[in-house]
């Protein structure tokens, strides 16, 4: 692909705007730096707070455990974190440099009992609307459709950023519509490096270091170390391992940043760690691993583009799927083993629900990438699933189509249901 084609700085936008740093589940995090920049537009730490969110906030949020808080859960907790001790500025990573005066001060806004949450009324899938009120005045702060999307900043009866939204969700972007699985090999065989190292680098040092702490340290359920404890070292369970141990840890509130993909740490994890793996097994270049990292990145952001950023379909496969394609590009695979070893990943484990960010998530990572490599292995033995079964459609652009329509549509009502389990 030249750098004269539409395509080639459109892919590398994409890549710049998904491969962010995070430290923390996204969705409190998003909560912490709405309640950080409603705190910074008050002008002093507020009395009185309420939260209102979507119910996919709410999913995600509950059962995750919020950095630099001591063990603590859910949507006050990341909102307490935000409002005290949160820096605005850092975004994702609002939250990353709490001193230890800080989180006593957390703690005790908590115990004040300012803060109440609740379900936002007629919210989009993604809608987090933080309120605070002090010293006679009143602010507030709407993120909607992403993680860093600043819809709204008002304070008393002055509107000082209003973004109109129209839809159920973000408008498409002009740059992932023009992603194709061909396009993606096509540009990660001829990129110039030089336009992707950084964000590749960050995110092998970032999801490298925190798969490691996962396999390290006592966190979740150690689904990582259960793996290779239980299966041995074969690259195959090191890929599956390492990638849950990542999700061990950040899940469980490690302090450490990790590049997310498509809005989510987990997704970052798996599309980067079983793939760093499998390079540093076939010891083939950095280069080579660069390539196959923007296999990985782009394909999961395919995927995903057709779904949304938050449903009932688990992120995991995509993200599976995508590192599966990475390997088979390692491996010398063509596009058409590529194409393939898509189709067989998501054949197998589309339809695997999210039922919110939690330790369990790291299982769910670990049967993502195997799945994936199940595909790879199918594909590289020329087998493979075929239109007209289930949802595969004749094409990997059809199936990835179809897979979006049952994440996106068919699933609202699962999605619905799952909420009602959570909360009752």
């Amino acid at each position: 692909m030249q750098k004269t084609d539409p395509r080639y700085q459109a892919y590398v936008r994409v890549l710049k705007n998904h491969l962010r740093a995070a430290m923390g589940c996204t969705e409190p995090i998003a909560i912490a730096y709405a309640a950080a920049l409603a705190r910074e537009t008050l002008g002093c730490l507020p009395e009185r707070v309420e939260v209102l969110v979507s119910g996919n906030i709410i999913k995600n949020a509950k059962a995750v455990t919020v950095p630099n808080t001591n063990g603590k859960k859910g949507i006050d907790a990341a909102c307490a974190a935000g409002l005290v001790a949160g820096d605005a500025q850092r975004e994702l990573q609002v939250i990353s440099s709490v001193n230890p005066e800080k989180i006593g001060e957390i703690d005790a806004c908590l115990r004040r009992g300012i803060i109440t949450v609740g379900l936002k009324p007629d919210a989009r899938l993604f809608d987090i609307l933080v309120r605070v009120w002090g010293e006679g005045h009143e602010a507030h702060v709407r993120i909607a459709d992403r993680h860093t999307n600043v819809v709204e900043i008002g304070r008393d009866d002055e509107q000082l950023l209003h973004v109109e939204l129209r839809g159920e969700t973000l408008d498409e972007d002009p740059d992932e519509e023009l992603l194709t699985i061909e396009g993606i090999v096509d540009f990660a065989d001829t990129c110039d490096l030089a336009d992707v190292q950084a964000l590749l680098g960050r995110q092998i040092a970032c999801n490298t270091a925190i798969a490691q702490e996962g396999m390290a340290g006592e966190w979740g359920a150690s689904i990582g170390r259960v793996l290779l404890d239980s299966y041995g070292s074969d690259v195959r369970v090191r890929a599956c391992a390492y990638a849950a141990a990542g999700s061990d840890a950040r899940m469980s509130g490690c302090e450490m940043p990790v590049v997310i993909n498509s809005g989510s740490g987990n997704q970052g994890i798996t599309v980067s760690v079983p793939v760093i793996e499998y390079a540093r097994e076939k010891g083939v270049s950095d280069e080579q691993l660069y390539r196959a990292l923007v296999i990985s990145n782009l394909v999961a952001i395919r995927e995903k583009s057709t779904i949304g950023c938050l449903s009932a379909y688990c992120g995991a496969i995509s993200a599976g799927c995508a590192s599966g394609a990475a390997i088979a590009y390692l491996d010398g695979g063509d596009l058409d083993l590529i194409n393939h070893t898509i189709v067989n990943g998501l054949a197998i484990l589309s339809g695997t629900i999210c039922d919110g960010a939690k330790p369990s998530c790291a299982a769910k990572i670990a049967s993502a990438v195997h799945a994936a490599l199940m595909g790879y292995q199918m594909a590289r033995a020329g087998k493979e699933f075929r239109s007209g079964e289930g949802i595969v459609k004749k094409g990997v652009e059809n199936t990835i189509a179809s897979v979006g329509r049952l994440g996106k549509d068919g699933m609202r009502q699962t999605d619905e249901e799952i909420l009602r389990i959570m909360i009752e």
